[in-house]
C-alpha cells in the first residue's frame, strides 16, 4: 500500500462509480437538508450533477460549481444535521474530480459524502447510535468495487476531522477488511 502522494491508476469507470456511490450515500440524507431548508436547491443540484457525470457525463465547470454551492448552502445551513446533508451532497459532486494520487487526504474525497451522511443521520436522530450503525453498515455494503480498489492503492484514512473523521476511518477499515 502506497504511504506517501505518488500517482495511482485512477479509471475513468472507477471515477464514475464512486461518484454514483457518493451521490446515492448523499441522496440518503438530502431529506434532512431539504425539511430545513425547503427553498435551498443547491445540495440537490450537487447530487444530481454527480449522479449525471456517474451516468456518463462530462466533468464541467458547472459540476464543480455545484460542489461549491452545496458547501456554501451547508455554511447557511439552519442546523447541524442540514449541515452535513449539504457537505455530504458537495462532497458527492466534488468526488468526480479525485485525483490520482496515493494520498491519505484522498480517501475523504472517496467516503466523505458517506462520513457526512451518517453524521447527518446522526444528528437528526439526536445522536442515537444505532442510526449511525446502520447508516455506515449501509455505506459499507453498497459500496462498489471501484471504492474497495481505489482505497486499496491509497494510504489508510487519515487522523483528526473529528466525529466525520472518525467515521471515514472506521469506514476505510472496514472496506479494506
Amino acid at each position: 500500500m502506497p504511504t506517501q502522494s505518488e500517482k495511482i491508476e485512477l479509471t475513468p469507470h472507477e471515477l464514475r462509480e464512486i461518484t454514483s456511490y457518493a451521490a446515492e450515500c448523499a441522496r440518503r440524507t438530502l431529506p434532512i437538508f431539504e425539511q430545513s431548508v425547503p427553498a435551498d436547491p443547491r445540495p440537490r443540484d450537487a447530487i444530481e450533477a454527480a449522479q449525471a457525470f456517474a451516468e456518463g457525463g462530462r466533468r464541467t465547470a458547472a459540476l464543480r460549481q455545484s460542489a461549491w454551492a452545496a458547501y456554501r448552502a451547508a455554511r447557511e445551513a439552519a442546523s447541524p444535521a442540514a449541515a452535513d446533508a449539504a457537505r455530504a451532497a458537495s462532497h458527492a459532486a466534488a468526488a468526480a474530480y479525485l485525483h490520482p494520487l496515493a494520498d491519505a487526504h484522498q480517501v475523504k474525497h472517496v467516503l466523505g459524502a458517506a462520513a457526512h451522511a451518517a453524521r447527518a443521520e446522526e444528528l437528526a436522530s439526536g445522536e442515537d447510535q444505532r442510526v449511525t450503525a446502520g447508516t455506515l453498515e449501509w455505506a459499507r455494503h453498497h459500496a462498489p468495487t471501484a471504492v474497495t480498489a481505489v482505497l486499496g492503492r491509497m494510504p489508510a484514512a487519515p487522523p483528526g476531522g473529528g466525529r466525520v473523521g472518525e467515521f471515514i476511518r472506521d469506514l476505510d477499515a472496514a472496506l479494506r477488511a
